[in-house]
C-alpha cells in the first residue's frame, strides 16, 4: 500500500505541475511574444494577438482565484461546524468573531488542540495566516484541495 505523505506547515501548499509549471509559463511567454511582435507594426491583427494573450493570462489567473474562493467558502463552513461541536459554550458564542483567514488557518489544527488554539487566535487577535498555522502542533492534513 502506498504511504501517505505527512503534511505540515512547510509542505502544505499545493502545486499542480501541468497547471503551474506548464500552462502558466506558456500563456505568459505567448503574451510577451505578442507584445514583442508589435515592433513589426501595429495593426488590427497584432492588437488582437496582444489582447488574446492578455485574456489567456487573465482567464488562467481567475480560474485559480475562483476555485480557491469556493474552497475557502467550504472551509469556512466546515470550520464553523467543527467549532460548534468542539468549543466550550463561552467560546462557542464567539464563533462569529472569527474572520475567514483565521478559520482557514485553523483548519489544520486537530480536534484536540483546536479549542485552545481558537481561544489564542481570538484573545491575541491573531490574523496572520502563517502565524496561526505555525502554532498548530498536531497538523491535520488536507489533501482534497483546489
Amino acid at each position: 500500500m502506498a504511504q501517505v505523505k505527512v503534511q505540515n506547515f512547510e509542505n502544505h501548499t499545493r502545486v499542480v505541475p501541468p497547471y503551474h509549471m506548464f500552462a502558466l509559463p506558456v500563456f505568459a511567454i505567448n503574451f510577451v511574444w505578442r507584445l514583442v511582435q508589435l515592433k513589426d507594426g501595429i495593426n488590427f491583427a497584432s492588437i488582437m494577438n496582444v489582447l488574446l494573450g492578455a485574456a489567456f493570462v487573465v482567464a488562467f489567473l481567475y480560474a485559480r482565484l475562483f476555485s480557491l474562493t469556493v474552497q475557502d467558502r467550504v472551509i469556512r463552513l466546515e470550520m464553523r461546524l467543527r467549532l460548534e461541536r468542539l468549543l466550550t459554550p463561552d467560546l462557542r458564542s464567539r464563533i462569529p468573531e472569527f474572520t475567514a483567514p483565521q478559520l482557514i488557518s485553523l483548519r489544520f489544527a486537530g480536534d484536540d488542540e483546536l479549542p485552545g488554539l481558537a481561544r489564542q487566535v481570538l484573545d491575541e487577535r491573531l490574523s496572520d495566516r502563517k502565524t496561526i498555522k505555525r502554532r498548530v502542533k498536531n497538523w491535520q492534513a488536507d489533501f482534497l484541495r483546489a
